[in-house]
């Protein structure tokens, strides 16, 4: 009986028969009822999206609201961008007419319509890709039409006609004999029928659904990989026409705070800009021809939009935009602006934006997005947005004068209540530069420790006062890093003594928008992905003009490389969805973007580019900001060296944590463990407690010099707690219980325990896994002890990176940290580097690669594929448990090494073949691992402290790293200039020179604080020697003196030999000393000095010519005669 009944759902009969008597019966009542039309199409909507979950096992509660649903299934990647469109459309529409009983005509022809792209994309999706619909053959038109939809309806039909006319063949889902759908009038018992049968259905609903979910649940892998790129496929053949773009614009704008309804809101209707109301007027006359909207704020023209149908190339719209600018008829109610813009004074609205509908994606920028184009300057490019102005957002763009403020900025001395170093002067300058040169994305490079905040305080400070921006987003990534961001906005005094929080309003972490005077919000980048991805249902996202400027701290962290992969995370899925959200929230703002870092990755630089300015970790410690590492402490014990070895038979237990519980098993196969599985594959606390044995016995737990211990996971950090706690029991007779703790997530309140790691005397030493490893500043840790591996250079860096700040305790100056290194971290990481990874995007699955290794024909994207199968593998073989690697020996014939052996020897046509002949090896590679953890080995071995290396590189022991750096100066002297210069003529030294020379020994190897530690372990001798002082004692045989006695002497030596043989007077001697303790601080005063103005000579004795004419003309020759009594010969044997 069904039979008879034509629909444009005709196609989903296959699936379950509710969906397509949804769609019919929305047909059917459109005429007479459109208000159930809707309804029953919100409930297509909602079943449809049921069925599509359930198809992909990712139903869940039947409680689940349509909106999170959709939500859910777009992070998911089951939802493309351009569906989830349309099913909050349709939703929109729906909840209208359900909980405002409205609904006409257009409203419902429109939801059908749209219903109709998303039954075609799930057709396509599911069962057909090449699936050829034919045009949407219109519903029984009412009986009353008004003119629009009337002509609408007579679109439709004519669409239909002229398919009719031009195909030879029309498939027999069109039913080309019809015009129209089946009406009421036709057969009124057969939609009696249907109606019934519909609330019959829904019983069999959940039966129906939950048996789809549980058979995509155990699907293999490869069919949820095959179903996503089905979906993307056919989400490219969505298509709306002008009339439904226009309704998605109209809720586009409405949302971004426009008055905007295109049916209603028309110029020829009589709409006029008033006062008051923010109207985006459709159709507005412009020379003969009608711009679709003009955007009015109050009485004033802000912006022409133009539409166009979804699959048109909207980047070039804008070119038609411009032309009405130019052309815009003004009505009597309109107040037009002041001044015209443009190289001609051509345009008469400032800015013009185009739009399909469709939302961004990156990959097909031109045809997708909100183009904007600022006309205010002929040079200004146009480019895509996540969203619309709001009417405040484009009176605020309106109101910045660039021009004004670069010129103010570039005549504002970078004068503040704190001091800023060279570096950081030269940081704000060079971003201020890009800015002023129109670049968007700027990348700051500088070494944890190096007053990132403070240059970007001062930075954020210049900008806003100046009037460059309006509005900051400060992003990080963690609390703990915002809260400390949002005390140093609210502590730094900037000019007249008035702290930033004071000048400029700031918003913190617990607020979720900003106030009109907000001038910087701080927000971390998870709970603005919340924001901007995943809105409460209601909660309309920000607009995009909501900031103007976005500085991300640590931005290298889109990464999350602060953590090793865990078990469940191995299937590499979410690595990608995190970057591309991470993306999504810094290309959703038109904003300039400032990215800072100590150790830009690999995304960083394709977000932001090459780093703009870049200030290195060596630089920093040649320049004195950071302390450098002693070289690292290397603790040997017998298993550390031996390994762990259990043989065949013999009894191992093994700890399963999904059970909780201890299992005895005898070894199937020897059992062979090194000390990079130590706490990661096997619980050893044998190992542990020689560690912290040797750890007690360096490290004194009431000192102020603090501890900071890594370690693989938060079980092994309880572990090393309390064997540290024994450790300093058995070695200091007691210790306070608080003096180690553990800081971690999981711990009791992380935030307060790493204020009182920084604040307080306790705890002295801290355990942590990733929540201190990057960002947080405690200048008093001296000690970095490693008992994990990482296998990420960049994440290493930034482990170091907390113990590099000076500090002072009770004026003994912090001039070095030690490093622990018990699991050989040093040797392990000496072979990473930060090059380009080959596997680019790490969630592409094995499958995926197989099939491409055999589809693609050319050569070079075989290589490629190749290369990712090998990168992949080499990481998921570490991963595999006894089961995987059986299934894969069954599939493959071999073992992982053998195969990847193999696949380096074959051609990729012989790869190709394998593949063919061998195929699903990539969906046993793509299986998840369903425990709740990996089981992990007790080790009941003993262990000792098997003794200590220092690591001087390539030298085994100190006494080999001096002669190295003996044999180094002495064959280096022509390639290093400076070094002749330190050697025959100190007094002509200059800082340059210096620097230049530290750098050269730097990359060498040899660094003062190794220098140091290599002396004191030969000579038993701890000398504050400086660089220079170990240069000369190496190549000429000075004495080395402590560089403090050395300036000492040479000032006691001018002091009581003056130059002109007249006593010095009591000024001259005031600068005398103060040139003495500048030497002590920075190893070097000379002529640039005096006049740097970071230092004291130009701040507080106006400079070299000023302190000239203190010493009568004689200032020079007195610095050379102080650089030559500091290495007189008299010192020697002094």
């Amino acid at each position: 009986m069904q039979k008879i009944i034509q629909s444009n759902f005709d196609m989903l009969r296959a699936y379950e028969e509710q969906l397509w008597r949804l769609g019919a019966l929305a047909e059917r009542y459109f005429a007479e009822d459109p208000n159930t039309s809707l309804l029953k199409l919100r409930q297509f909507s909602e079943l449809l999206a049921q069925s599509l979950a359930a198809r992909v096992g990712l139903l869940t509660l039947s409680s689940e609201t349509q909106y999170d649903l959709i939500r859910r299934l777009s992070n998911e990647g089951a939802v493309p961008r351009e569906v989830k469109q349309v099913f909050d459309q349709i939703r929109i529409n729906g909840n209208a007419a359900n909980h405002a009983l409205e609904g006409n005509h257009a409203g419902a022809l429109s939801t059908l319509k749209l219903c109709w792209q998303l039954a075609l994309w799930f057709h396509r999706t599911f069962k057909d890709a090449g699936y050829k619909s034919g045009p949407f053959v219109p519903p029984q038109a009412p009986v009353q039409e008004t003119e629009e939809l009337q002509a609408e309806l007579a679109r439709l039909r004519e669409a239909v006609g002229s398919f009719q006319a031009q195909s030879a063949q029309v498939s027999a889902e069109l039913h080309s004999a019809k015009t129209e759908l089946s009406s009421l009038s036709e057969e009124r018992a057969i939609w009696e029928q249907l109606a019934t049968d519909s609330d019959k259905a829904k019983a069999q609903l959940s039966e129906q659904l939950a048996s789809l979910q549980a058979a995509a649940v155990v699907a293999p892998a490869t069919q949820y990989k095959s179903f996503l790129q089905s979906g993307a496929a056919a989400a490219t053949q969505v298509q709306l026409d002008e009339a439904e773009t226009r309704r998605i614009i109209d809720a586009q704008l409405r949302q971004a705070g426009w008055e905007a309804d295109t049916e209603q809101l028309r110029y020829s209707k009589g709409t006029r800009p008033q006062a008051g109301r923010n109207l985006a007027i459709a159709e507005w006359p412009c020379d003969g021809y009608s711009a679709d909207y003009v955007l009015f704020k109050g009485l004033i023209p802000m912006a022409v939009v133009e539409a166009k149908r979804k699959n048109v190339d909207v980047s070039g719209a804008l070119q038609q935009a411009k032309r009405y600018s130019r052309t815009f008829s003004a009505s009597a109610e309109t107040q037009l602006h002041d001044s015209n813009w443009g190289a001609q004074s051509e345009h008469r609205i400032p800015f013009v934006f185009s739009a399909n509908g469709r939302p961004y994606l990156r990959q097909l920028a031109t045809k997708s997005g909100i183009w904007f184009c600022d006309l205010r300057h002929p040079e200004n490019r146009s480019q895509a947005l996540d969203g619309w102005y709001s009417p405040d957002g484009l009176k605020a763009l309106l109101q910045i004068d660039e021009g004004h403020a670069h010129a103010q900025l570039a005549n504002t001395e970078l004068n503040f209540g704190f001091t800023l170093w060279a570096h950081q002067k030269a940081a704000i300058q060079e971003t201020e530069l890009r800015i002023g040169q129109g670049h968007r994305e700027i990348l700051l490079a500088m070494a944890t420790g190096t007053g990132k905040t403070k240059t970007c305080i001062a930075l954020i400070y210049r900008l806003l006062k100046a009037q460059r921006f309006k509005r900051i987003l400060f992003l990080v990534d963690r609390s703990a890093l915002g809260e400390q961001a949002a005390n140093s906005f609210k502590d730094t005094r900037m000019e007249r003594l008035q702290t930033f929080a004071e000048t400029f309003g700031i918003k913190e972490l617990d607020a979720q928008k900003p106030d009109d005077d907000t001038a910087v919000h701080i927000a971390t980048v998870q709970g603005m992905m919340r924001r901007i991805l995943f809105p409460a249902e209601g909660v309309a996202p920000p607009t995009v003009d909501q900031y103007d400027c976005v500085v991300i701290d640590e931005c290298h962290r889109g990464y999350t490389l602060d953590r090793e992969m865990s078990d469940t995370e191995l299937s590499f899925r979410g690595f990608d969805d995190y970057i591309s959200q991470y993306r999504r929230v810094l290309d959703y703002f038109d904003a300039v973007k400032i990215g800072l870092t100590a150790t830009p990755a690999l995304h960083t630089t394709e977000i932001f580019g090459p780093p703009a300015y870049t200030y290195s970790y060596r630089e920093a410690v040649v320049d004195g900001i950071l302390v450098d590492y002693e070289p690292p402490i290397q603790i040997y014990t017998d298993l550390s060296k031996s390994g762990m070895h259990w043989k065949v038979g013999e009894e191992v237990k093994v700890y399963d944590p999904g059970r909780n519980q201890i299992d005895l098993f005898k070894a199937p196969d020897n059992i062979d463990l090194n000390v990079e599985d130590f706490n990661r594959k096997v619980i050893t606390r044998a190992f542990n407690a020689v560690v912290c044995k040797y750890l007690a016995e360096e490290i004194d737990p009431t000192s102020k010099r603090k501890t900071l211990i890594f370690c693989v996971n938060t079980d092994h950090a309880d572990l090393v707690v309390d064997v540290l706690k024994d450790a300093f029991e058995a070695q200091y007779g007691g210790v306070e219980d608080d003096a180690v703790i553990k800081i971690t997530g999981n711990a009791d309140k992380p935030l307060e325990l790493i204020r009182k790691f920084k604040n307080e005397r306790l705890p002295n030493v801290a355990v942590t896994v990733d929540l201190l490893t990057t960002g947080i500043d405690v200048p008093e840790i001296c000690n970095l002890v490693f008992l994990r591996q990482v296998n990420s250079r960049i994440l290493f860096d930034q482990m170091l990176g907390r113990a590099t700040r000076l500090c002072d305790f009770d004026g003994d100056a912090k001039d070095s940290f030690r490093v622990f290194d018990a699991v050989r971290i040093f040797e392990a990481i000496g072979n990473m580097t930060a090059m380009r990874p080959v596997v680019v995007n790490p969630s592409i699955s094995f499958a995926l690669l197989e099939q491409e290794m055999v589809s693609v024909q050319d050569p070079a994207a075989r290589e490629l594929v190749r290369e990712q199968f090998l990168a992949k593998l080499q990481v998921k073989k570490r991963h595999l448990d006894d089961g995987a690697k059986q299934d894969f020996e069954t599939q493959a014939g071999m073992s992982p090494d053998a195969f990847i052996q193999k696949l380096r020897t074959l051609s990729v046509d012989e790869i190709a073949t394998w593949f063919t002949q061998n195929p699903n090896l990539g969906e046993v590679l793509d299986r998840k691992r369903q425990s709740s953890g990996q089981p992990m080995f007790i080790s009941d071995h003993s262990d000792a402290f098997a003794g200590i290396d220092r690591g001087y590189g390539s030298a085994s022991k100190p006494e080999d790293y001096l002669k190295d750096f003996k044999d180094f100066i002495a064959s280096h002297g022509n390639e290093l200039p400076a070094l002749i210069t330190v050697l025959t003529r100190p007094r002509e030294l200059t800082r340059k020179q210096l620097k230049e020379l530290v750098m050269a020994l730097d990359q060498a190897g040899f660094t003062e604080a190794r220098l140091a530690t290599a002396w004191r372990e030969l000579s038993n001798q701890d000398i504050a020697a400086r660089i220079i002082g170990y240069i000369r004692q190496a190549a000429i045989g000075d004495v080395l003196l402590p560089y403090a006695e050395r300036v000492d002497h040479a000032l006691q030596d001018l002091l009581a030999k003056p130059l002109a043989g007249k006593p010095w007077t009591q000024p001259q001697r005031d600068w005398l000393k103060r040139i003495a303790a500048q030497t002590k601080a920075n190893m070097l005063v000379d002529r640039d000095a005096l006049d740097d103005p970071d230092l004291i000579f130009k701040r507080d004795g106006g400079g070299f010519t000023r302190l000239d004419k203190l010493f009568n003309g004689q200032l020079q020759p007195v610095l050379e005669a102080f650089n030559d009594a500091l290495w007189a010969d008299d010192q020697k044997s002094a």
